[in-house]
């Protein structure tokens, strides 16, 4: 199987082992304030790895805004939290231009005071709670890395990542995402309550007078390196038709799609879906030590990039089908060899059409 061109380098060997260094580091850090959610903060760190952003979806009083602004310390970055409410402008989270009088020349003329948005790390609290015009406004600024005010254009500076966070339990007031902004997020990641062990050292820990401090383990300058360094690594052939068997079996419609996807989905994932999980997984294979991507990478980023890409009809919903009960199905139905890819009349048409 021929590899790409563009593989890495011998001096980017040493990187590879300084990022897998890097990776327990940072959890040891995270670990003096965070317990427990370890798949949470690895899914984090290969988006941030990979140039994406993330929605995080859990109850109140998970710690998910402790756990945003420990990682920005722990990776020397400028942390910014704007929660977001039903009157919250645009302006309010770009910045806007206010008129300032030259005192030595008595002239006015308009400076440009940033908002929120200018920091690395943005936790947008309950995105869904403000209206769809500031909502586009963050937007912009996920997708092109820059905001506009006026006529005139703000780049933000880099590393830029965007966390955004929804309660699932009260819907209340809100405006939901719709799936086409959804798509702009590489994961969806949900925080769950903790285990008992866990829950049993977050009381100990909170109830007393232990203070933990945290140590920057990566500057903004090593993460442009090592967001450079994912891209470089090589993919098989064979992983890119995996990914592309997962991604095309979620369109209803398309020649050779299973009959429960046909049942259970209303709309499957786009191209994005496959870019995400391709670039997800260079970094998850960076961060675990290796220079090549496996299917292993592929299916463990599977729930985080297509849940939130996936729609479920009402038939879905009826019989308690969720976006994660698809996804584990055609985990268990998609062949992971080469061979039975090949050979399977089903995946012939996926490739086919």
């Amino acid at each position: 199987m021929l590899e790409p061109k563009d593989d890495l380098r011998s001096d980017d060997l040493e990187s590879v082992s300084k990022l897998k260094t890097a990776f327990s580091s940072i959890k040891t850090q995270l670990s003096r304030i965070i317990v427990g959610q370890e798949e949470v903060i690895e899914e984090l760190l290969i988006s941030l790895f990979s140039k994406g952003h993330c929605i995080l979806e859990g109850v109140p009083g998970l710690a998910k805004t402790l756990m945003i602004s420990t990682l920005s310390r722990s990776l020397s970055l400028a942390f910014s939290r704007i929660q977001f409410t039903p009157d919250l402008m645009p302006a309010d989270i770009t910045g806007t231009e206010v008129i300032e009088e030259n005192r030595s020349t008595g002239s006015r003329e308009f400076k440009f005071l940033p908002g929120p948005l200018f920091a690395n790390v943005i936790l947008a609290d309950e995105i869904n709670r403000t209206p769809p015009k500031t909502q586009a406004a963050l937007l912009e600024a996920m997708q092109e890395r820059q905001v506009t005010v006026g006529r005139v254009r703000h780049r933000l500076d880099a590393p830029f990542f965007v966390l955004a966070t929804q309660n699932p339990i009260e819907q209340e007031g809100t405006y939901p995402l719709p799936e086409a902004q959804q798509d702009r997020f590489m994961f969806k990641v949900f925080v769950k309550y903790p285990k008992f062990d866990e829950e049993f050292e977050i009381a100990r820990r909170t109830t007393a007078l232990i203070t933990e401090e945290v140590t920057p383990v990566l500057s903004g300058e090593q993460i442009l390196e090592l967001q450079n360094l994912v891209r470089r690594v090589p993919v098989t052939d064979h992983v890119i038709k995996y990914t592309l068997a997962l991604v095309r079996q979620t369109r209803i419609g398309e020649p050779g799609v299973p009959k429960f996807v046909r049942d259970w989905l209303s709309w499957g994932a786009g191209p994005r879906a496959v870019q995400f999980l391709i670039l997800g997984a260079k970094a998850r294979a960076l961060l675990h030590g290796r220079v090549h991507v496996q299917t292993d990478d592929i299916k463990a980023l599977a729930y985080p990039v297509l849940r939130h890409r996936i729609l479920t009809n009402f038939t879905a919903a009826s019989e308690g089908i969720t976006p994660d009960t698809v996804i584990k199905r055609l985990l268990e139905e998609t062949p992971d060899k080469e061979s039975e890819l090949t050979r399977d009349e089903r995946f012939k048409k996926i490739f086919a059409s």
